[in-house]
């Protein structure tokens, strides 16, 4: 099965945007060639931008607050597995704590490296960081991998308690949730969205041999999905056979 996520709102968007972000980071930080190197660092640069929204720390802990609140008194259920509640709930007063921690915007502290925002404004330029551009950064790149990877870390690792709040966030959202089986006739998929439908992420599952991806529109109306063809004359147009598929509607 492949899945596809579509957030409906913003700030789910902006979540979800950073949790790839963090993973590319992490990823390319974690080897040892300098072009990998370089990739995390543009991964960073993109964190400090889609962070820079004034209000996602504050929406972060308000969130992971209503889901504490809510949380806490299961732990007098008998269907509950009390430690791992338990520990999540550890998990939530940990970030919470360390968000609060934290002063000022989140990624001040690459803002205020000169260095670094010269190799920002560099890197949004076509080739703009050849060795003739930034001399001291191509000594960088030159610099054995492990050095790399602790500055690499260091420049991290303040981001942790926004990425690990949202990874918190997140994996709650996708856990709640029920999914039900559809088949798009044609291609094509509509359903009018009640009360019961309201929903931040819709996940949607397809068999991996099925040559078409979702395209997904919502609205507080209705779902319309179009399954468009990615090979052969089918290419960019819609699936012409029946999609059967799985779709998930979650919420908090």
């Amino acid at each position: 099965m492949i899945r596809y996520e579509h957030p409906l709102n913003e700030r789910v968007r902006t979540l979800m945007r950073l949790e790839d972000l963090f993973a590319r980071a992490r990823f390319f930080a974690a080897q040892e060639a300098a072009p990998d190197h370089h990739s995390a660092l543009l991964s960073l640069f993109e964190i400090t931008d889609v962070a820079a929204r004034a209000d996602l720390k504050t929406d972060l802990l308000q969130e992971l607050e209503r889901q504490k609140q809510a949380l806490s008194p299961l732990r007098v259920s008998p269907q509950i597995d009390a430690g791992a509640l338990d520990a999540l709930l550890g998990d939530i007063d940990g970030v919470a704590a360390q968000l609060l921690a934290q002063a000022g915007k989140v990624g001040h502290h690459l803002r205020e490296n000169e260095w670094l925002m010269a190799i920002k404004q560099r890197s949004a330029l076509p080739g703009g960081v050849c060795e003739f551009d930034l001399p001291a950064y191509h000594y960088w790149l030159n610099q054995a991998p492990a050095a790399r990877r602790d500055d690499l870390d260091a420049w991290i690792e303040p981001f942790e308690p926004i990425r690990a709040g949202g990874a918190i966030v997140l994996k709650l959202l996708r856990e709640n949730g029920r999914a039900s089986r559809h088949t798009a006739y044609h291609g094509v998929f509509q359903l009018m969205m009640t009360t019961t439908k309201v929903a931040q992420l819709l996940r949607l599952a397809l068999q991996k041999d099925f040559p078409c991806v979702p395209e997904i529109s919502a609205n507080k109306y209705a779902l319309n999905i179009r399954f468009i063809g990615v090979s052969g004359m089918d290419r960019g147009a819609v699936y012409p056979g029946d999609v059967e598929f799985e779709l998930m509607f979650c919420n908090l």
